[in-house]
C-alpha cells in the first residue's frame, strides 16, 4: 500500500485508515465496477452495498461511515428519498451526516444542482466513474473542515459565555467593593471629618489668640474641601442620586460635568419618570459617568448632549460631544479599554453600545436596552 501526505485543515492525513463507504445501489454490475476504480485509489476502502431504503437506514445507524455513494434512481424510491432519511435519524446523525455523493447515469444536471443545494456533497456520472476516489476525498475534506469550523464555533462560542460572564461577576464585584468602600467613607471617615468640624468651629468660638484663631480658621476651611472631595467620592461611589430616578441623576453628572469643565451640557429627557430596573439605571449611570470622563480627557469639546428616551419598550441613551472626534484607528486600539468596557457593562443587562465618530465633528454613544427583557436575580442582587 502507498502511502502519501495529504494536506488537509493544515494537518497530514493517513492514507492508510480505512474509509467506510456505504454503496447504495441496485446493480452489482455497477457495484463492481466502483470498487475496481478505487482499487488504484492510495487509500483502502471498505465498501458495502445495500439495495433497499429499509437496509440503508438499518446500516447507517448501525455502521460507522466516512461517506455515502449512491445511484440516484432505485426501485421503489430516490437518491433523495435517502437523504431525505438519513436526515431524519437521531440528533448526532441528522446534525452531522457523513458526505453524500450521487454517482448515476440516470440524473440530469439540473436534477443534480437541485440535489446539490439541498445538501448532497457531490456527484457524478458514471460514465466518470475513474473519478470516484477523486470526489470522495474531496468530498470527505470539506466534510471534516466543516466539521472543524462548527466545532472552531462551538468553542468560540462557549469562550465569548464565559468571558461575558467573567465581566458580568467583575461588574458585580466592582460595584459591591465601591458600595463598601461608600460605606466606609460615610461612616468611618466622614464621620470623623464631622467631629474635628464640631471641636474647630468650639476653638473659633473660644480662643481668645489671634494666631491661635487664624490656624483654626485655616484648618475649617481645609476640613471643608476635605468634606466636599468625601461627598465627591461617596457620589462616584455608590450615587444615592439614582435613588430619585436616572433622569435626576443624569442631570446631576451633566451639571457637575458642566460646572467642572465650563463644557454647555444640555439633558433631555423625553419622561421625566421612566420606570427602570435597579440594574439598569446602574448601567446607564456608568455609562454616562465613563463617556463623560473620557469627553473631559480626550474630546476638546465645547457642547454635550444627553438624550434619554424609553420609547417602545426600550431604553435608549445617547451622549453626544461636539469635539476633534476619533478615528476607527483610536476605536479599534487593542487598549481601548473604557469602551470596550462600557460595551460589556450593556450586555450584562440585554443591552448594546454604538460607538460613532468623526474627526472634527464629535462622538456619539448609544446605550440600548430592551426593557421588557425580565432581568435575573443576579442582575437585581447587583443592582442592590
Amino acid at each position: 500500500m502507498v502511502r502519501a501526505v495529504h494536506a488537509f485543515a493544515g494537518l497530514p492525513v493517513n492514507k492508510t485508515a480505512i474509509r467506510r463507504v456505504l454503496h447504495l445501489e441496485d446493480s452489482r454490475f455497477d457495484h463492481e465496477l466502483a470498487t475496481f476504480a478505487l482499487k488504484s485509489s492510495d487509500f483502502q476502502y471498505e465498501l458495502s452495498r445495500v439495495e433497499t431504503l429499509e437496509s440503508f437506514v438499518e446500516h447507517v445507524q448501525t455502521q460507522p461511515l466516512d461517506a455515502i455513494v449512491a445511484d440516484y434512481r432505485l426501485p421503489g424510491f430516490t437518491a433523495i428519498d435517502a437523504w431525505n432519511a438519513l436526515h431524519s435519524q437521531p440528533k448526532g446523525l441528522a446534525v452531522n451526516p457523513p458526505p453524500f455523493i450521487i454517482l448515476s447515469g440516470a440524473i440530469g444536471e439540473s436534477a443534480a444542482v437541485d440535489a446539490v443545494k439541498q445538501g448532497i456533497s457531490d456527484y457524478l456520472l458514471k460514465d466518470d466513474i475513474t473519478k470516484l476516489d477523486h470526489v470522495i476525498s474531496r468530498a470527505i475534506e470539506v466534510h471534516e473542515s466543516r466539521r472543524a469550523k462548527v466545532i472552531a464555533d462551538a468553542e468560540l462560542a462557549k469562550s465569548e459565555r464565559r468571558l461575558a460572564e467573567l465581566t458580568e461577576y467583575l461588574q458585580s464585584s466592582i460595584e459591591q467593593e465601591r458600595a463598601a468602600i461608600a460605606r466606609e467613607v460615610h461612616d468611618d471617615i466622614g464621620g470623623s471629618l464631622t467631629a474635628v468640624k464640631f471641636d474647630l468651629a468650639w476653638i473659633v468660638r473660644n480662643s481668645k489668640d489671634p494666631a491661635s484663631l487664624d490656624h483654626a480658621r485655616s484648618a475649617s476651611e481645609m476640613l471643608q474641601h476635605a468634606i466636599g472631595a468625601s461627598q465627591r467620592i461617596l457620589h462616584n461611589l455608590r450615587p444615592a442620586i439614582l435613588e430619585q430616578g436616572l433622569v435626576a441623576a443624569v442631570q446631576w453628572l451633566a451639571s457637575d460635568f458642566e460646572r467642572r469643565t465650563n463644557v454647555r451640557t444640555t439633558v433631555h429627557a423625553a419622561n421625566e419618570a421612566v420606570n427602570l430596573s435597579k440594574a439598569i439605571q446602574l448601567v446607564a449611570y456608568r455609562t454616562t459617568q465613563e463617556a463623560l470622563t473620557n469627553i473631559s480627557k480626550h474630546a476638546e469639546a465645547n457642547a454635550v448632549m444627553i438624550d434619554l428616551s424609553d420609547a417602545e419598550g426600550v431604553l435608549t441613551l445617547e451622549i453626544t460631544d461636539k469635539g476633534k472626534g476619533l478615528d476607527k484607528t483610536e476605536l479599534d486600539k487593542p487598549k481601548a479599554f473604557g469602551i470596550r468596557g462600557l460595551h460589556e457593562r450593556a450586555k450584562t443587562v440585554g443591552g448594546w453600545l454604538d460607538v460613532s465618530s468623526r474627526p472634527g465633528v464629535g462622538t456619539s454613544i448609544i446605550l440600548s436596552v430592551p426593557l421588557k427583557a425580565g432581568l435575573s436575580d443576579y442582575h437585581a442582587e447587583v443592582a442592590e
